[in-house]
């Protein structure tokens, strides 16, 4: 269904957008690269049920995408004198590093210097329709776009699951025709306006696969009954790696890649 609010129940599906991508989707490889999209068959014993679950930031996207979206909203949201606070910010990010405050707690002061104390749902989709706009403009590897292409006319169910918070990964998932997305939730008030803070649990880690069981239980999806692809560049998702039929650790860095080699999975580096 077509996403019209942003309210912070559990999300269900994702009508395909209408509007147009100016990037580049076409895009081929060249010779000497690995190939930019992965067989799209599954062995003859597949499952009624397929899914194809992608990270986001960094899979999918050249670079993460949270501090980009805050800097654009800030920027383009009418509230520019908010980038005096970045500095801020980076003694946040310093605090995270040196394990003084938690991701979500980093996530949380972020977003109050550089959003505000709250954003109406107005506010809300102006901010992730634009940045959405910005992304696929040169943001999205093309190899990416090739194997979610594959992943769907093979009759992969298309997921995107990632710690990003949901209310702005949404627009972007739409302009790539995901069916559905995994993200971490925002708080709100009674009326349903955005506040800076987590509803539940980051969508990270151990946390991640927790999430994606718990949407498959709601989509009453069995385990059994589904095969599952899973794509991501971070050692962090090690237990959705695990647990997935097929894993394929792209662009994976150092610690994925040590670990994705001593098991025997998969490690295709996804051209811009």
């Amino acid at each position: 269904m077509t996403i019209s609010s942003p309210a912070p129940s559990p999300p269900t599906s994702i009508a395909p957008s209408t509007a147009p991508s100016t990037a580049a989707s076409t895009a081929s490889p060249s010779p000497s690269a690995e190939p930019a999209t992965l067989p799209p068959t599954a062995p003859s014993t597949t499952p009624a049920i397929r899914l194809a679950i992608y990270d986001m930031d960094k899979t999918i996207t050249h670079a993460p995408t949270w501090t980009p979206f805050l800097l654009h909203t800030a920027k383009k949201g009418g509230a520019p004198w908010r980038l005096a606070l970045v500095p801020f910010a980076g003694v946040a990010a310093l605090g995270y590093v040196g394990k003084l405050i938690s991701r979500g707690r980093l996530k949380y002061l972020m977003q109050r210097m550089m959003l505000g104390k709250r954003m109406t749902p107005a506010e809300e989709r102006r901010a992730a329709e634009a940045f959405a706009d910005r992304v696929m403009r040169d943001g999205v590897f093309t190899s990416a776009r090739g194997q979610i292409e594959a992943d769907r006319a093979a009759g992969y169910r298309l997921v995107m699951a990632t710690a990003s918070y949901r209310f702005y990964v949404e627009a972007i998932a739409r302009r790539l025709d995901f069916d559905a997305v995994i993200g971490t939730e925002s708080l709100r008030d009674r009326d349903g306006v955005l506040l800076a803070g987590i509803e539940g649990e980051n969508c990270y880690g151990p946390a991640k696969l927790r999430m994606i069981q718990a949407w498959m239980d709601r989509e009453g999806i069995a385990r059994d009954h589904a095969h599952i692809r899973f794509y991501s560049d971070h050692v962090s998702d090690a237990p959705t790696f695990e647990w997935a039929d097929e894993p394929f650790a792209v662009n994976a860095h150092g610690p994925l890649r040590l670990l994705a080699k001593a098991k025997g999975w998969a490690m295709p580096d996804w051209e811009r």
